[in-house]
């Protein structure tokens, strides 16, 4: 049997604070007793030891990385098939009612468990704003996160999503592909 881990995922952590902001505090003296016992303090001699880290050793010849190019919109004559239903899209996440912060790292995961799952494309909706005046924060600021680094190894290109599929307030996202994948 495995042992679970205690550390929160990124997602769990954003649900945790949406269901909290929800909860209603009960009012605590008609629960707990008026003095709460004390808890004695663990002591440090009981809790595990971390282990150091080695770095592992790096072989002399080892091959340079090869350059991601920037993502690119995705072709007309794909971003159509898609809109059309034609080409399926493989899975989808929206990002409404988040932080910039919150909403990084949960698109981040969810492109890298895509990615490896071997999706190609993928639906990210972020919304279109809050005020019929502004784009949307996400709206504007997704597009620059898919040009970052951590981006680039995943998204091979991205565009606006039709109105079918949420329009201005979404995006089609293509994954590159899997080293050694097939066509």
């Amino acid at each position: 049997m495995s042992r679970k881990s205690k550390t929160l995922t990124v997602e769990d952590r954003i649900l945790w604070r949406r269901v909290a902001k929800t909860v209603t505090p009960l009012d605590r003296g008609s629960i707990l007793p008026e003095t709460e016992p004390e808890v004695a303090p663990e002591p440090a001699a009981t809790r595990p030891a971390k282990p150091k880290r080695t770095p592992l050793p790096v072989p002399d010849q080892q091959k340079p990385p090869r350059p991601v190019s920037a993502p690119s919109s995705i072709d007309t004559k794909t971003h159509g098939r898609i809109a059309k239903g034609r080409i399926q899209i493989d899975a989808r996440i929206d990002l409404h009612c988040l932080t910039q912060a919150e909403a990084h790292g949960l698109l981040l995961s969810f492109l890298h468990r895509a990615h490896s799952s071997g999706l190609r494309h993928v639906l990210v909706i972020t919304g279109k704003g809050s005020s019929p005046t502004s784009e949307g924060v996400l709206r504007r600021a997704v597009p620059g996160w898919f040009a970052t680094a951590p981006f680039r190894a995943l998204v091979s290109g991205h565009s606006s999503a039709s109105r079918r599929h949420g329009g201005d307030g979404a995006f089609y996202v293509r994954l590159r592909r899997k080293p050694g994948a097939g066509a």
